[in-house]
């Protein structure tokens, strides 16, 4: 049977042609050689579809630099695309419609809010789910803050903390809002009244960019910063969900978000939760709580998008012990794994996505 080679989708950040990722996809390539599977890494921009060739990256292993040559399209993906606001998401939906026989390990989940009701329609998943509302317009914040103390507004595509607001109330007719804007630079604490919010959401555009109004969770530590956990969990070489890892973040001064990217820093997840959860909280049990939700949500959307192999569930913890979905991220990231110095974690985060497409091949091959 022929080697496997398996490609890595992914989009240039910019014009000038610079891949995301890169120093991930070297260590994928020295596992998959490990595994007997080549790895290349490409673009819809690298895609000659009249030779139905891509002038591919490859990382020699030899000589331990990256270089580009031309090959076939593979029959194997693994999609690494995350959104862009640029013309590089036009060209990705055109190549994946001229070639639909690629076998992808992960496809798109949908954003946030299609995501939010699917999980609501599972009875097991839903006690997890902050309440949660898509916008309208200034009222539909008016109404939740009359329920909850703080709220959030997120974008329904929005990634890596970029332009959510927590929008609290400190009296009748006024309101504190802060958080990030859309290039995720902080936004400062400001006071205002009702007309004065309308104006503001206004201006960000929240009705035209589709918006969420969600339940805020109270997730300050004692020093003011928020905090949150990421769980990964991927299918492994026999096609099985596991939790890899779990790991505690800790945003950045001022920031509403704990995402690493906004300046967060990570911390081992049982540290986190025994400097915040009550003492009278089975910590274990929360954890097992947290592993058994986890592969529950990877396997209930596995069941209807039918192609996915791993995927990052952001959770909170509340102070009693009860656990809340935050986001679940399609594209994850493995640095947090390497930040907390579990270099065991980290390396099996990159391996299971290759091991899986192994058992993929070969299933389909054979």
């Amino acid at each position: 049977m022929a080697r496997l080679l398996l490609g890595i989708l992914t989009l240039y950040l910019n014009d000038g042609r610079i891949l995301e990722e890169r120093k991930i996809y070297e260590q994928m390539t020295i596992e998959g050689a490990e595994l007997g599977i080549q790895v290349i890494v490409f673009t819809p921009e690298d895609v000659s579809t009249h030779q139905a060739k891509v002038r591919a990256h490859y990382y020699d292993l030899t000589q331990k630099r990256w270089t580009r040559k031309w090959g076939p399209i593979p029959k194997y993906v693994f999609d690494r695309c995350r959104v862009q606001k640029s013309h590089r998401m036009k060209l990705l939906q055109t190549f994946k419609a001229q070639y639909p026989q690629i076998n992808y390990l992960n496809k798109p989940i949908g954003h946030k809010w299609n995501v939010h009701q699917k999980l609501e329609e599972h009875h097991p998943i839903r006690p997890y789910l902050p309440h949660t509302i898509h916008y309208s317009n200034v009222s539909d914040i008016v109404q939740m803050l009359n329920i909850y103390k703080v709220i959030y507004l997120k974008p329904v595509n929005g990634t890596g903390g970029r332009g959510i607001l927590r929008i609290e109330r400190s009296s009748n007719q006024m309101f504190y809002i802060e958080g990030r804007d859309h290039n995720r630079n902080i936004i400062s604490p400001r006071k205002m009244s009702i007309s004065s919010l309308s104006t503001f959401l206004q201006k960000w555009n929240v009705l035209n960019a589709n918006y969420l109004v969600q339940q805020g969770i109270p997730l300050q530590l004692s020093n003011g910063r928020v905090h949150d956990y990421r769980v990964l969990v991927q299918k492994d070489g026999t096609g099985e969900w596991n939790v890899t890892g779990c790991a505690g973040r800790i945003g950045a001064k001022r920031s509403i978000t704990a995402n690493l990217h906004g300046g967060g820093s990570a911390v081992p997840m049982e540290k986190l939760m025994r400097n915040f959860i009550n003492s009278n909280v089975n910590l274990s049990a929360v954890q097992a709580e947290v592993n058994y939700l986890s592969i529950e949500i990877a396997s209930y959307l596995d069941s209807y998008i039918s192609a996915l192999c791993e995927l990052a569930i952001d959770i909170a913890i509340d102070r009693e012990g009860q656990i809340w979905i935050i986001e679940i991220n399609p594209k994850p990231a493995r640095e947090v794994f390497k930040e907390i110095g579990n270099l065991e974690v980290y390396k099996t985060a990159i391996r299971r996505p290759l091991e899986y497409a192994k058992y993929r091949y070969l299933k389909i091959e054979n």
